[in-house]
């Protein structure tokens, strides 16, 4: 498993993270942060990253806290994208789990569900 520091030094703030390198404080991301966030995870951040990246904030945040799994977000995705796409797919973009990585450099906290499907 990845070791994350506890905290982080951006633009003269330190920003506080949980051991599995989750924001503490959600208030903290900006798409800044998220960009800081994906490149500890070695990724790239494109514009489908970003479609992602804001379902899943929109449904935190708007939808009572809701963490969609990898389904919900295939689906969210093949709406947005007009496109039929498959687990693979989200996994070329999320490595680590679409919906538990995706979150992570959201700034989300980390996932209460169980399994990752």
């Amino acid at each position: 498993m990845k070791e994350y520091a506890l905290s982080f030094e951006f633009e003269g703030s330190t920003i506080e993270t949980n051991e599995k390198g989750h924001l503490v404080n959600l208030s903290d991301w900006n798409e800044e942060i998220g960009k800081a966030l994906a490149a500890a995870e070695d990724i790239t951040l494109t514009d489908r990253h970003w479609d992602v990246l804001n379902y899943l904030r929109e449904e935190y945040l708007d939808h009572q806290e809701n963490q969609p799994n990898t389904r919900a977000i295939i689906k969210a995705m093949n709406a947005e994208w007009g496109e039929k796409l498959s687990q693979k797919d989200l996994y070329a973009l999320f490595p680590g789990d679409p919906s538990k990585q995706g979150s992570k450099i959201a700034g989300l906290p980390e996932s209460r569900r169980k399994g990752g499907y």
